[in-house]
């Protein structure tokens, strides 16, 4: 059976039955302004502000852009958005984005090319934005070198929501269970070691990494309160179900969610990164 393309595939999503709640926590629906207001409001995305900050005319690169929901977002705090995006499609690709930026006047510009190889200058941008795109890498090391060379000094990288494995037996049940890549055939996922590996290799400091129940950014389409609660019950459970004693202290549950997270096998949990260029 050949594979679809990435849009086909998200067009055949859309058309199935008792999907309207995925396709919106994927940002799928249309039309896309809508999607990308949506998620111009969201915690997520409040989250991403927060560590990336207002843009005051400094340049970004939305890496992976897709449907450019992010671009947006950033583009109305102020970045001067580049959108990288090798697919063309008008729904879920750099067409999307274009017309997203002549919608709105502002700021995106789109370039159509791989992760792999940029066709930018050295230093080229104040921070790098990547939401569900290192884990698609053909090569992660090499693309990850890219990034820091286009990165300027003291600059961030904040990827988001990558797909984590640990063996190629939770590969295959991670890409078994994904319901598109049957169809396109683009999904991958790696190591927590290889994505921190892949960062120090290439010259980052890793600031901060955030496991699944540890960021909103990860737990979405769930919303922070949800998270919280969540936090809780894994405290409350913890110690022999004695941590219920000292599941009221935010440090006391930080520190159970981050063994939690540890112990976590889930095939293709989700974690963030926040790195920066020395």
């Amino acid at each position: 059976m050949s594979k679809l393309s990435w849009e086909d595939a998200v067009r055949w999503y859309r058309a199935q039955p008792n999907n309207e709640a995925e396709i919106r926590n994927n940002y799928f629906d249309l039309p896309v302004r809508a999607a990308a207001e949506r998620y111009a409001q969201s915690e997520e995305f409040a989250k991403v502000i927060e560590l990336l900050g207002e843009g005051n005319g400094r340049h970004i690169l939305d890496l992976g852009a897709g449907n450019g929901i992010a671009s947006y977002a950033l583009a109305r705090h102020g970045w001067n958005v580049t959108a990288l995006e090798p697919e063309e499609s008008d729904e879920v690709g750099a067409g999307a984005i274009e017309h997203l930026a002549s919608q709105t006047g502002l700021e995106i510009r789109v370039v159509k090319h791989f992760g792999e190889e940029m066709p930018f200058a050295d230093n080229a941008f104040a921070a790098i934005h990547a939401r569900q795109v290192l884990h698609h890498a053909i090569n992660l090391e090499n693309m990850v070198r890219e990034l820091y060379r286009v990165l300027d000094h003291h600059g961030y990288l904040l990827s988001t929501r990558e797909h984590v494995v640990d063996n190629d037996e939770q590969l295959k049940a991670f890409l078994k269970e994904h319901p598109l890549h049957a169809l396109y055939g683009g999904e991958h996922a790696y190591s927590l070691d290889r994505y921190l590996d892949s960062f120090t290799a290439a010259g980052f400091q890793v600031v901060q990494s955030w496991g699944p129940l540890e960021s909103i950014m990860n737990f979405f389409p769930g919303t922070e309160a949800e998270r919280k609660v969540a936090r809780r019950q894994v405290a409350m459970h913890s110690w022999l179900r004695l941590g219920r004693l000292f599941a009221w202290s935010e440090s006391f549950q930080a520190r159970q969610v981050a063994a939690h997270t540890r112990r976590d096998q889930t095939p293709g949990r989700i974690h963030s990164f926040l790195t920066k260029k020395p």
